[in-house]
């Protein structure tokens, strides 16, 4: 828990200068701060529920036998969020939320997850058993309305309010905890928020208030954090992701999206053809090259991929057979007939999500063109178009 103090908190002088004679220390958790956001100035049940996400970096002074990899470490990335809601709200929110997890874990095509909740130790809890009930109750109801086998594991919850898990197993076996989402009713009182919300008796007890009553007189009432991490930590995600895929990236997510091999260094000009190519698909021009038009900033909506050149002087078997082992999803090949054509060849059968991938090639190519993946002829713009499609499909 969090105790307020420092330069204008109650006691404390004003006199210090900013900068001077204060402490400063490594940020742990980005809660804190957010609840000074919500306490910036004053707030009203119409604007409820506020939401507030931080990515910055945080620190834990995890003990040496507890580190391991990139699966716990002393300074990670948290996709942090925090929902300021009334308690009329929390069913929906929590029910938001695990839709929010659902979809991103379905785009990066991980595994089954399994929910588990957490209810209220037996002692040193903090809040009124009342309280608690109706938030138990509440997350209760959002997961049986997700329409996902979930667990409970009485007693498990922290000390200041319930929380739902979300678990993902690693290739190992493993079972690693991800997301969360956790109501807390006692940051807020320890922060003094509120907002202003009519007949704030029944507000607190989370009864909906009606046209005519919402003109009563308004009065105090101290809002609900839901605290919500969907990856979770990033370092720890992204570990999970690398043994999920072992190697093979989805193409809208890999570092080797493309790779462009030439069939022979002795054409003539096909180097010059090969940078065309590497630069139309990739929507960036290549480094090395001279700038000759005017530098302009990119459109926010511009898509951009990584696209290679291997134009070493060895046989074209081996390039392909060195660009599969790196896993590279789409592989290019140019050389003398495809100079001539304006098309280079494609082989896309070491992308993930082969099937679809094809498809989705068949309806912008046509099926007789496409085959079976491994040889089709397309211009470099064709091939823009494409790798755009699949980053959109997220595939």
């Amino acid at each position: 828990m969090f105790e307020v103090k420092g330069r204008g908190a109650s006691g404390q002088s004003l006199e210090d200068q900013i900068g001077q004679d204060e402490d400063y220390g490594l940020k742990p958790m980005n809660c804190p701060g957010h609840c000074l956001l919500f306490s910036s100035r004053r707030r009203t049940y119409r604007e409820l529920p506020i939401r507030f996400a931080d990515f910055g970096a945080l620190h834990r002074n995890e003990i040496s036998g507890a580190l391991s990899g990139l699966t716990r470490v002393r300074r990670f990335h948290q996709d942090d969020g925090h929902i300021f809601c009334r308690p009329s709200q929390i069913a929906d929110e929590i029910t938001a939320s695990l839709q929010f997890v659902a979809m991103v874990y379905k785009t990066f095509q991980l595994p089954p997850f399994r929910l588990a909740l957490s209810t209220r130790p037996e002692s040193s809890f903090i809040g009124t058993v009342a309280e608690w009930d109706r938030a138990e109750d509440a997350l209760k109801k959002a997961l049986d309305n997700s329409g996902q086998n979930w667990t409970l594991k009485e007693g498990d919850g922290a000390f200041y309010g319930p929380k739902i898990d979300v678990v993902l197993r690693d290739s190992d076996g493993k079972e690693h905890q991800a997301a969360t989402i956790q109501l807390d009713f006692q940051l807020p009182r320890r922060f003094g928020l509120q907002y202003d919300a009519p007949m704030p008796e029944r507000e607190i007890l989370g009864q909906p208030l009606d046209e005519s009553e919402s003109q009563e007189a308004a009065g105090p009432v101290t809002p609900v954090i839901i605290h919500r991490a969907v990856m979770g930590s990033i370092e720890r995600f992204m570990a999970l992701l690398m043994e999920h895929y072992n190697g093979r990236w989805p193409f809208w997510l890999s570092p080797r999206q493309c790779i462009v091999l030439t069939v022979s260094n002795k054409v003539p000009g096909l180097r010059a053809y090969v940078d065309e190519v590497a630069e139309a698909v990739s929507g960036a021009q290549r480094s090395g090259q001279k700038v000759t038009a005017p530098v302009k900033p990119q459109r926010m909506d511009s898509q951009m991929f990584a696209v290679d050149i291997d134009d070493s002087d060895r046989s074209l078997s081996k390039k392909i057979s060195e660009a599969k082992r790196k896993g590279y999803g789409m592989i290019l090949v140019a050389g003398k007939r495809s100079l001539e054509k304006g098309t280079v060849e494609l082989d896309m059968t070491a992308l993930t999500s082969f099937d679809t991938a094809r498809q989705l090639l068949c309806e912008l190519a046509g099926v007789d063109a496409v085959g079976s993946g491994r040889c089709v002829q397309l211009t470099p713009e064709m091939m823009r178009r494409y790798s755009c499609v699949l980053s959109e499909h997220y595939l």
